[in-house]
């Protein structure tokens, strides 16, 4: 989310409007910006969750964004296993309500960010991903908004990713676990994944 804004803000929109749960990250991304940008952007925080409809709707009808990018997500797989209702809650039902919100107000375009562990999904988080998925597909057959999801695998330094744990085990001197011999881990660094969430809001038609 905090990259997402470092690049979006580079192309000096009209308005920026940054929605979080987590007051530390939006107080630390907020002073960065305004440091930087607070002459050329309007920069606003919005403290919300996404599981709280009648925020969020406040929010978009106060700020009527034009483009949003939904990249709030519950990602951690084995905590998601063991708390699957919060990865209901959060991914499935918190990106229903950030959507309808986007095709309520007839934004231009919705783009979330989703995970390569949504295909042929084995695990909660995956599962919970691919429904949201759904639902931004559904919606995107009744709205005037264009609705897109962009997947992602590992991404080095995002939050979920499992990096700092094999960093962790390298520094303990092993061993680094992974999930089969032969598998093979494929990784892009967060500005590269932003870019091409970027790309895919400007060139996506939809669906």
């Amino acid at each position: 989310g905090s990259e997402l804004c470092r690049q979006i803000v580079s192309y000096r929109p009209a308005k920026l409007i940054m929605v979080g749960h987590g007051e530390n990250s939006i107080y630390d991304i907020d002073l960065e910006l305004r440091k930087k940008y607070k002459d050329e952007v309007k920069i606003y925080s919005c403290i919300a969750d996404v599981q709280d409809k009648q925020r969020l709707s406040t929010i978009f009808s106060e700020y009527q964004p034009k483009v949003i990018f939904h990249a709030a997500a519950h990602k951690h797989v084995p905590l998601m296993e063991n708390n699957p209702i919060e990865a209901v809650k959060n991914n499935v039902l918190g990106t229903r309500n950030v959507a309808e919100c986007a095709h309520e107000l007839g934004a231009d375009r919705f783009v979330m960010v989703s995970t390569d562990k949504a295909v042929n999904p084995t695990n909660v988080m995956g599962a919970s991903k691919r429904a949201a998925e759904m639902v931004v597909q559904s919606l995107d057959q009744v709205s005037k908004t264009c609705f897109a999801s962009v997947r992602f695998g590992n991404v080095l330094g995002s939050r979920g990713s499992v990096i700092p744990i094999f960093k962790q085990q390298i520094e303990e001197g092993g061993p680094v676990t992974v999930t089969h011999p032969e598998m093979i881990r494929y990784f892009m660094t967060i500005p590269e994944a932003v870019q091409l969430v970027i790309q895919a809001g400007a060139l996506a038609t939809g669906g």
